[in-house]
């Protein structure tokens, strides 16, 4: 059992700049602007020999409208009653502000243990500020530089007996067990032998020590923090009629109809030409990471403005990237000619969208919860099909036939010999032809074979990565001196060479 650690304060006092510091990673987006944190982040800290979870919040403001602002404060208002500690940041080069002040209150009231910190507290100009830290009746401050590393170690002498006290708690309720358990019972794969008598690992089942990884992608407002947080059953994420309210990656576990999963909420991600500010910039790369982490990424559409050019950029970029790609139309609930809307969609998806030809297409409504089965179904079929494994015997068998249906090209009167092929890796799938005249083989034939792959072994979507490699018609002993061995040679009289 560990300690839940809330960082809370003003914006721009340097929160997120700490928690990139405690979990060693650069997570959270850092810009000189205030108010660059919207959601709450979670991390796996680690401060010598602690180890406990940091939420990074969004900068506590005087508002409690519903102004985006004001659901910014609540959600780190829910964060606070979450967290185990506190630990209250304050700006020492400003000093104590009136804000300060407020919040200092609502935490005394709120959190039963508050840490104070004075933050970019090097140099003498910040001793001011510290001292009046003192009057907001939180205890003594710790002087902290999250820039520079300076005053961690007065931060652990602080949660060192919080972290102790929890190891005590989980010691006194944790069970008595003694658990023998089988090394077969252990293995979170099944091995399958495929038609040529190799080994083969079947996809991946993901559990809770590896979950699915998922990315929801889009353009902004097109409801992905909505559909999040629908499928992890509460608020979690921050939402609202204004377009581009989520700036970083966000990633929960949820355990998904019985799929242990961890989904990212990425930022909308707009033209590259209207893209000018720099923070926004940085939202855009965080979402490009996730992709690239993720093992099926879910293409978020709009149904009032569906396949716009940015939507299908970004389908692009996640089949280049070579993840399974599931397409979900959000908004159904505002549909009312649901049949029609959906054949228009599915024609104008076979004709935007070749690369991905098959790959699922739902429609689900994040604001009332429809199509989420869907959606889950639509998940773990992408994730099969991109985990899929065709034995070699069943690969060669089918490369005869598509030769005898339809032959190679033969270019310049040289003819294109495909010879044998084998896949060489799953996630996505992968496969080598080895073949005379690689460089040769026309685009199209290329194609033909990978369509060829995705009807004969159902691996519809899936992107399908096909490399030829050359395998020469030339001898290799040909142009190698014939010679007979010494002792054949003794064995025949024939004196050996050189003597």
């Amino acid at each position: 059992m560990t300690f839940t650690l809330a960082i809370v304060g003003r914006p721009n006092v340097g929160k997120s700049t700490l928690f990139n510091r405690l979990v060693g990673k650069r997570l959270a987006l850092v810009d000189d602007q205030p108010g660059v944190t919207r959601d709450l982040r979670e991390g796996e800290a680690r401060l010598g020999d602690l180890r406990f979870t940091v939420i990074d919040t969004a900068g506590l403001e005087d508002a409690t409208d519903d102004s985006l602002q004001g659901r910014m404060r609540r959600l780190t208002e829910r964060a606070v009653d979450m967290a185990d500690v506190c630990l209250f940041m304050i700006d020492a080069r400003s000093g104590v502000l009136p804000t300060d002040e407020i919040f200092a209150d609502i935490l005394r009231r709120r959190s039963d243990k508050v840490i104070l910190a004075a933050n970019k507290a090097e140099g003498t100009k910040a001793d001011a500020g510290v001292i009046e830290a003192y009057a907001l009746g939180l205890g003594e401050p710790i002087r902290l530089s999250a820039e520079h590393g300076e005053g961690l170690n007065d931060l652990y002498s602080q949660l060192l007996p919080i972290s102790d006290e929890f190891e005590k708690r989980a010691a006194a309720i944790a069970p008595d067990t003694d658990l023998d358990l089988e090394d077969d019972e252990l293995s979170d794969e099944e091995i399958t032998l495929g038609e040529d008598g190799k080994e083969a690992s079947a996809a991946r089942v993901p559990t809770a020590a590896k979950p699915l990884q998922v990315a929801v992608v889009g353009r902004p407002n097109a409801g992905k923090s909505t559909l999040i947080n629908r499928l992890i059953g509460e608020d979690r994420l921050l939402t609202g009629p204004e377009a581009g309210i989520t700036r970083d990656a966000i990633s929960l576990s949820l355990d998904w109809e019985g799929t242990p999963t961890r989904i990212w909420d990425t930022a909308g991600m707009r033209k590259k030409a209207k893209v000018q500010e720099k923070l926004e910039k940085l939202s855009v790369s965080d979402g490009l990471r996730a992709v690239k982490f993720a093992e099926v990424v879910v293409v978020l559409l709009d149904v009032e403005i569906p396949f716009e050019q940015q939507d299908l950029r970004i389908a692009d970029l996640a089949e280049r990237e070579g993840r399974a790609v599931v397409i979900a139309v959000n908004k159904w609930d505002l549909e009312d000619e649901k049949q029609d809307k959906l054949k228009e969609l599915k024609e104008e998806f076979a004709r935007l969208l070749p690369q991905l030809k098959g790959a699922p297409l739902v429609t689900v409504s994040a604001k009332t919860g429809r199509g989420m089965d869907r959606l889950h179904g639509a998940v773990m079929r992408a994730h099969d099909i991109w985990n899929r494994r065709v034995s070699t015997a069943r690969l060669n068998r089918w490369l005869t036939g598509m030769l005898e249906v339809h032959p190679p090209p033969a270019p310049g009167g040289k003819r294109i010999k495909l010879r044998y092929m084998t896949q060489v890796k799953t996630r996505p799938p992968g496969f080598v032809v080895m073949c005379s005249h690689p460089e040769k083989l026309p685009e199209s034939y290329r194609r033909y074979l990978i369509n060829g792959l995705r009807e004969t072994f159902d691996m519809p979507g899936t992107p399908i990565r096909l490399t030829l490699r050359s395998q020469s018609d030339k001898n290799p002993y040909k142009d190698k001196k014939k010679s007979t061995p010494s002792r054949l040679r003794k064995h025949l009289g024939k004196k050996p060479h050189g003597e």
